[in-house]
C-alpha cells in the first residue's frame, strides 16, 4: 500500500499577514501557499536603485509615491500578496481595508528579472497585475545586459508591447513623464556586462 504525500495545509490571508509582520524576511501570498522571497544580486540591486532615483529625480514635487521592494501590494482578485521590485503609485495613496501597510493602486511596475523567478514574472505574476484596474504599465528589466521589455496598457485585453536593447536606448515611459536612458539604469553595472 502507497501512502500519497501530504498536502500542507493552506494558509489564510489573515494567517499570512500575522506571519509577515513578524517575519525577518518577505513572503508572497499566492493561492494559500506562502513563498520566500530570495534576495537579490548585487546587479538587481544597482539597477532598482538607479530606477529608483532616475524616477525621483523627475516626479519629485509631482503626485507620485515610488516604492521599492519592501512595500507590500494586495492583488484584490486573487487574493494575492506580493512585493513588486519597483512601483510607482498616483497619489492618494489606496490601502487595503483595515491595513496601513498594504497598497493597492499602482500605475507602474518594474521587475528586475533573475533566473529563478523571470517566468513568473512574464506569465503568472504579469496576469495577475493586469487584473488591478490602476495598472497602466509593465517593465521587465534584464539584471546581465541592457535590455528592457515594455508593456502598457491600450484597452482592456490589449497591451503595446516594446523592446529596448543597448546602452544608447532610451525608454520613455507612458504611465508617469519620464524617460530613462538604459546607460543611467545600467550605471555601476555595466562594466559587469562587457
Amino acid at each position: 500500500m502507497t501512502i500519497a504525500p501530504r498536502q500542507p495545509k493552506p494558509h489564510t490571508a489573515e494567517e499570512y499577514l500575522a506571519l509577515e509582520v513578524e517575519s525577518e524576511i518577505r513572503h508572497e501570498y499566492r493561492n494559500g501557499e506562502i513563498i520566500p522571497m530570495t534576495g537579490g544580486t548585487p546587479e538587481h540591486n544597482e539597477i532598482t536603485g538607479n530606477l529608483i532615483y532616475l524616477l525621483k529625480s523627475v516626479l519629485r514635487g509631482q503626485p507620485y509615491s515610488i516604492f521599492v521592494t519592501d512595500q507590500r501590494l494586495w492583488i484584490p482578485d486573487l487574493d494575492l500578496y506580493t512585493y513588486p521590485d519597483v512601483m510607482v503609485i498616483q497619489r492618494p495613496l489606496e490601502l487595503k481595508p483595515g491595513r496601513k501597510d498594504t497598497v493597492t493602486n499602482p500605475v507602474l511596475i518594474a521587475e528586475v528579472l533573475s533566473d529563478s523567478t523571470q517566468g513568473y514574472d512574464r506569465g503568472e505574476k504579469f496576469a495577475a497585475y493586469r487584473t488591478i484596474p490602476t495598472f497602466q504599465e509593465y517593465l521587465l528589466i534584464d539584471q546581465s545586459k541592457a535590455h528592457v521589455e515594455q508593456f502598457v496598457w491600450q484597452s482592456e485585453h490589449q497591451w503595446l508591447f516594446t523592446e529596448y536593447k543597448g546602452l544608447e536606448a532610451q525608454i520613455g515611459l507612458s504611465s508617469v513623464p519620464v524617460e530613462i536612458g538604459l546607460k543611467d539604469l545600467y550605471e555601476g553595472v555595466i562594466g559587469k556586462m562587457e
